[in-house]
C-alpha cells in the first residue's frame, strides 16, 4: 500500500465512485464510495485536496482508505451575501451543532436540515457544501453544522461530516 496525496478529478455519488489524481502523477486513482462512507463523508467536492492509502490490482490503482480531505480552494469572496458581514473568525468561533439531513436536492441547490434536540429547519445551500469540501448530502446523513441567522431564518455557514467534527479540537 501507497500513501498518496492529490485532489479529486470527480466523483459522482449517484454512481458511487470518481476519481483522484497523484500530485506526483500516475494512473488515476479510484474512489468508491464506501472507502468514502468509511472516512464518514458520502460525497466529496471536485477538485478538494485528499490523502489516501492506496492499493494496486489488475484493474488498476484504488483507494482503500481516505486519510484526510480539505475542501478546494474557492475564492476569498462571500458564498452569499447572508455571509458578506460575518468574518471567518466570528464563524471559526461559532459552535459546532449536530444534525441530520432531513433533505437535498442538488439539482436545486438546496435543502434543509435539523439540529439535534430542535424543530427547527436549517438551511443548507450547495454553494455552501461545495466551500466545506462535500457535493452532496444523503437524508439522514448525520452533520455538524456551523448555523448563522440569515436574511430568511436559521442557515449553514460550515457543513462537516460528522467523522471530520469530531477530529477538531475545541476552541
Amino acid at each position: 500500500m501507497y500513501q498518496v496525496q492529490g485532489h479529486v478529478k470527480w466523483f459522482d455519488p449517484s454512481k458511487g465512485y470518481g476519481f483522484v489524481v497523484a500530485d506526483n502523477g500516475g494512473p488515476d486513482i479510484l474512489l468508491h464510495v464506501n472507502v468514502l462512507r468509511n472516512f464518514g463523508q458520502s460525497s466529496v467536492a471536485d477538485g478538494a485536496r485528499i490523502q489516501v492509502l492506496t492499493h494496486r490490482t489488475d484493474r488498476g490503482v484504488q483507494a482503500v482508505e481516505v486519510i484526510s480531505i480539505e475542501p478546494p480552494e474557492l475564492e476569498d469572496t462571500p458564498v452569499l451575501s447572508d455571509f458578506a458581514e460575518i468574518s471567518q473568525d466570528v464563524l471559526d468561533t461559532t459552535p459546532l451543532e449536530p444534525a441530520r439531513v432531513k433533505w437535498f436536492d442538488k439539482g436545486k441547490g438546496f435543502g434543509f436540515a435539523n439540529v439535534f434536540g430542535s424543530s427547527e429547519d436549517v438551511f443548507l445551500h450547495v454553494e455552501v457544501l461545495r466551500r466545506s469540501g462535500l457535493s452532496d448530502l444523503q437524508p439522514g446523513e448525520a452533520l455538524a453544522l456551523r448555523v448563522i441567522d440569515g436574511k430568511r431564518g436559521r442557515m449553514a455557514a460550515e457543513i462537516f461530516a460528522w467523522e471530520a467534527a469530531l477530529a477538531e479540537p475545541e476552541a
